[in-house]
């Protein structure tokens, strides 16, 4: 399951748009719809009167391949994650890779600026507790559009509370150090984005297109990409939208 923390498996949102036009997929799911589609509002006013103008100013004073590296260094410093949830999960061989993986980027990748690791086969995967507890056979309970961090459901939310307790970048002595770190890295993130905003606000319903691609694209993370016939070498997690 190859995956970039800065790409969406776009070909999950073209599955989800089918279904806006007749009756919602997942009712069952979003027992608290209303509620969450107040939530949602409140994330895009906020998304468009910090996230969106930050992350444009960040797209043009810096180029591309100097947003690659920060992507690099923010990717290898979280890794560890990935390598404990592949032990959880009990991915033997993943673990091996993931570990090897670090060690390269961290090494001769100085502290994963550069990505040596990808061209000797080592590629980047993403493991999250939320998996490790699907793993385990605990139910992903309601969605939930969570103020400030956007989409979850309430399993998901239970392990990115687990894999942020252990996050390098939130577990630095320096508290302005953590700080500068945190909000660089969520810069990032929504810079990577920017590129996706008209295909989504395209859409019949934005509301139900990032929900329904938050569901496909858990399930696909979730079953290694056993869920979709098809093939996507560019993914993005829907959560950082």
């Amino acid at each position: 399951m190859m995956k970039t923390q800065h790409s969406i498996v776009l070909i999950l949102f073209s599955l989800a748009g089918c279904s806006y036009q007749n009756e919602l997929v997942y009712d069952s799911l979003d027992p608290f719809e209303s509620t969450n589609r107040s939530m949602y509002e409140f994330n895009e006013n906020l998304d468009k009167a910090i996230l969106e103008p930050a992350a444009d100013t960040y797209d043009y004073v810096t180029p591309k391949p100097f947003r690659k590296l920060v992507n690099n260094v923010f990717n290898n410093a979280k890794y560890p994650i990935t390598i404990a949830n592949d032990l959880l999960q009990g991915k033997g061989k993943e673990f091996i890779q993931d570990t090897s993986r670090f060690v390269i980027n961290t090494t001769i990748g100085l502290a994963g600026l550069f990505d040596p690791a990808a061209s000797m086969g080592f590629q980047y995967r993403d493991e999250d507790f939320g998996q490790t507890l699907a793993t385990w056979g605990l139910p992903q309970g309601p969605y939930m559009m969570v103020p400030f961090l956007g989409p979850y459901t309430l399993r998901e939310l239970i392990g990115d509370v687990v894999d942020g307790s252990f996050s390098p970048l939130l577990n630095l002595d320096n508290s302005n150090s953590k700080i500068a770190l945190n909000i660089a890295d969520q810069i990032q993130k929504r810079s990577s984005l920017s590129a996706l905003e008209e295909e989504l606000y395209s859409s019949f319903d934005p509301y139900l297109y990032i929900r329904d691609s938050y569901f496909q694209n858990r399930k696909y993370k979730i079953s290694d990409g056993e869920e979709t016939d098809l093939i996507e070498d560019e993914l993005i997690d829907i959560e950082d939208f």
